[in-house]
């Protein structure tokens, strides 16, 4: 069946962080709505925005004294080391002469797990990524991330990044730490091993507008786990998911599950000291382009991630892999009115390779120490410029 490329007029609003005082952002882009071999159904035009503040008690501060213990492997799905595609070559769907979007077959040399599995390596594998300031002000970002290399390498989003990115700046009255956990309980520091610059010069402007609206273009983060915050050793092995690259691996009508830290409906204290993880089945409603045709983000309708706190977190198909990680819902009172939308792991691949020239694989090869000291020097400086002279008064 030929692609059809219809202009989606609507605007996405960012799910990821809980606002910090004059910390926001705000983004704007179009998406389209690509129709493969079933089609999807038509999402009217909308505007959308949906970032929540939570003001924790100012008694309550995250537990920065504690340790965990090395996660159990309870799942095949727990990776030991940096996971790229799953095999060696790509499987090929048929794709005709009209560039029509075709089904991965058979895209996995085993059967698909159930979701009671895929829901084990899922929240083993999430984390909260939580920011406050250091002055003990009593506003906090909160976001989600993906271990996605056994090194301690998180996969978020470029919005929930940018703090993390300033974080390192005396300027800036903020600290960031990294949660996990049933409760999350704050274990690691964590640096930006890359951040997209083109996201960060595009919407450095933004930063203090009080809400957000875009589509998820460049919105994607890579964070290396550090330090523990109690001086002990770094785990050997941080549990993580397998990731595939694929741009037709995640389907319309597929089942997939998404894992996160959702926060907007908890109030302040709850947010720092009862924290989950919040799992949901959710099913592939629309494909969606930033334009070119090809499959960047995925739509799974009203699920309970779909709110402030998520930005994020992952969409995990049946097979364990993660595929997409949350950007975006739209506006809604309640998660069962809004849509999810996650930018899929296809569509991260080929942007680090147009941005930056090289592969996910290749980012995460090699010497990652290494490669996040040179981002903090050559490239580092000028962003936490920009965003520092946004926020100065």
């Amino acid at each position: 069946m030929p692609l059809h490329i219809k202009t989606l007029l609507s605007y996405v609003g960012a799910v990821g962080i809980i606002s910090l005082a004059l910390f926001f952002f705000a983004y704007s882009d179009r998406t389209q709505t690509l129709t493969a071999n079933n089609p999807a159904s038509t999402t009217p035009s909308v505007e959308l925005e949906v970032l929540t503040e939570i003001e924790p008690s100012p008694s309550s501060t995250p537990n920065t004294t504690q340790k965990e213990e090395a996660p159990q492997k309870e799942s095949a799905l727990v990776a030991s080391a940096a996971s790229t595609s799953p095999l060696e070559e790509p499987v090929k769907g048929e794709e005709n002469s009209d560039n029509a979007i075709m089904r991965i077959e058979n895209p996995y040399p085993f059967p698909p797990y159930s979701f009671d599995t895929v829901n084990l390596g899922a929240r083993a594998a999430v984390v909260n990524i939580f920011c406050s300031p250091r002055s003990g002000s009593n506003k906090s970002i909160i976001g989600s991330g993906i271990f996605i290399d056994s090194r301690g390498i998180i996969l978020t989003n470029a919005h929930v990044g940018q703090y993390v990115l300033l974080s390192g700046d005396p300027r800036v009255d903020l600290s960031c730490v990294i949660r996990h956990g049933s409760p999350s309980r704050a274990l690691w520091r964590a640096e930006v091993l890359y951040i997209p610059p083109v996201w960060i010069e595009k919407h450095a402007g933004q930063i203090t507008v009080e809400r957000s609206k875009g589509t998820g273009e460049h919105d994607y983060a890579l964070l290396r786990v550090t330090a523990t915050l109690d001086g002990t050793p770094l785990l050997e092995s941080f549990p993580t998911l397998p990731f595939d690259i694929r741009e037709r691996i995640g389907f319309l009508d597929d089942t997939t599950l998404t894992v996160s830290y959702p926060a907007e409906f908890l109030n302040g204290a709850n947010a720092e000291t009862l924290l989950y993880p919040v799992t949901s089945l959710a099913v592939i409603q629309e494909l969606l382009t930033f334009r070119s045709g090809s499959v960047d983000l995925v739509s799974v309708g009203g699920v309970a991630g779909a709110q402030g706190g998520s930005s994020g977190g992952g969409i995990v198909n049946a097979w364990g892999y993660l595929i997409g990680i949350i950007s975006t819902t739209s506006e809604g009172a309640t998660t069962a009115e809004r849509d999810l939308r996650a930018i899929t792991l296809y569509y991260i691949d080929r942007d680090l390779k147009a941005e930056r020239g090289s592969s996910l694989a290749e980012l995460l090869s090699g010497d990652i120490a290494a490669k996040a000291a040179s981002f903090k020097i050559e490239e580092a400086p000028a962003l936490i410029d920009l965003l520092v002279e946004e926020l100065s008064p």
